[in-house]
């Protein structure tokens, strides 16, 4: 019998559990996992149910949603909280108390279950990691058999799993973070023709900023976001930059992509509006969104929890940052060529970010070293879909790595290629807390098993 219908945040990804499970403690999750009977298997949880690929379906098993919340602790230097809590109002807590996240990433509906086990991404602030899951210090979660298990920075090894497991060896119930002080910083951008950035690119790296890109394919633009501590900053802080900034990035713009891809049936004109929107950001960046003085929470953006017709939705591949310029000049003429070929374009503006070596998780996508991403962006306009697997082989092509979570269309080729040895590894992890796949969805189990008997060499 087919279940309810579910749907990703942004509604393109969709599933049909069996089951659907509201749960308010551990004790029910405990219940689920126990009885494989009324609860059939693949058992997924989700939060907010934000990302762009199925790593949270559960096609005729069952869709654990996570509705536990509550802050447990805030100490001085550490946040611990249950896996249903959210960012943005995790860190308008701890802002309560001068404390802040490491990584204040984007997405304000990201939940710690998720965070705790899966990848994100923001431009690494200097000498600091850019993926929230990297400060996360301790996980408290059911095993398959409904046991419970603790994993802590005592456990080096296994927590480094952890931060990937993807929800496959057990379901997060409670989350601790590292925490620090609230500091101000300095954001300001700059806009550099392609040529240029390439050019100036060991300079701008030589500032020693956290940079973030929004990259213009079609007008051969790229807007830098630098922003670095400025703990001597004096005033009153500016609230209001990172506010338009959210605005127009997490509301207007993807509005407008979505009403002029349904009002403007004339392609060259519907563009032409595009990029003018392009053309005002750009200059609302580097004219508005500058100040000495600002509040890191504040670049956290407030998504509904049902998407409306501001939604959008994206994909990555992370690059050496060494191979960056070479990839970037040949992605720009990738999405031309595309476009005069096939008659597609995004409707939204592309960004990408730098983030530094990070091995505290083991499929990191900077565990080999420094890190620039390119993430094309959109409200899934027609031809979306076909443009990300042509995307996907350009980017695995140049040695690109992906996300699980967040680049949609992987395949065990792509998967592979990225991860290699790292795969064997964690199938072997993942055998030992859930021999009987009880966790096991078919998204995972096509990528990991496959990809992992590669690299195995069976």
């Amino acid at each position: 019998m087919a279940g309810p219908e579910i749907t990703n945040w942004f509604g393109d990804l969709v599933s049909h559990p069996q089951v659907v499970v509201q749960a308010n403690s551990k004790e029910d999750i405990i219940a689920v996992l126990k009885d494989p009977q009324k609860y059939p298997s693949p058992v997924r949880a989700v939060g907010s149910n934000h990302s762009t690929a199925p790593c949270g379906v559960a096609e005729g098993g069952t869709l654990i949603q996570m509705k536990m919340d509550r802050i447990v602790n805030i100490g001085t230097d550490t946040l611990t909280v249950e896996a249903g809590a959210i960012h943005i109002n995790m860190a308008k807590e701890l802002e309560k108390r001068n404390l802040q996240f490491y990584v204040n990433t984007e997405i304000g509906s990201l939940s710690a279950g998720s965070a705790a086990c899966a990848g994100t991404k923001d431009a690494s602030m200097p000498g600091e990691y850019g993926q929230v899951g990297s400060y996360i210090t301790g996980v408290k979660m059911v095993l398959p058999s409904g046991d419970l298990l603790e994993v802590t920075d005592s456990q080096p090894g296994l927590m480094q799993k952890v931060r990937s497991s993807y929800g496959l060896f057990g379901i997060i119930y409670e989350v601790t973070y590292r925490v620090r002080p609230l500091t101000p910083m300095k954001v300001y951008h700059e806009t550099f023709s392609l040529e240029d950035f390439v050019a100036k690119l060991p300079d701008l790296k030589a500032r020693n900023e956290s940079m973030m890109l929004y990259l213009f394919p079609f007008e051969n633009l790229i807007t830098v976001e630098f922003r670095k501590d400025n703990p001597n900053a004096s005033g009153e802080p500016n609230r209001h930059a990172w506010q338009l900034r959210n605005y127009l990035w997490g509301t207007l713009g993807p509005r407008l992509g979505h009403d002029v891809e349904e009002g403007i049936p004339v392609r060259d004109l519907r563009y032409k509006v595009i990029d003018g929107f392009a053309a005002m950001w750009r200059f609302k960046l580097e004219n508005i969104v500058r100040s000495d003085y600002t509040i890191p929470p504040d670049q956290i953006v407030s998504y509904p929890p049902k998407s409306n017709d501001s939604r959008y939705t994206f994909s990555l591949f992370a690059f050496r940052e060494e191979g960056y310029p070479k990839a970037l000049t040949d992605f720009y003429q990738f999405c031309r060529d595309y476009y005069q070929q096939q008659g597609y374009r995004s409707n939204l503006i592309y960004v990408g970010y730098r983030i530094a070596k990070d091995q505290q998780a083991l499929f990191s996508y900077s565990y080999d070293g420094t890190v620039m991403t390119i993430d094309p962006v959109s409200t899934a306009n027609p031809g979306w879909k076909e443009f990300l697997e042509a995307y996907n082989q350009f980017c695995t092509d140049r040695g690109g790595i992906p996300l699980f979570n967040q680049t949609f269309g992987l395949t065990p080729a792509i998967v592979q290629k990225a991860f290699s040895g790292r795969l064997a590894e964690f199938a072997k992890a993942r055998e030992q807390y859930d021999p009987g796949d009880r966790l096991l969805n078919d998204y995972f189990r096509n990528l990991l098993s496959t990809s992992a008997a590669q690299a195995s060499g069976e």
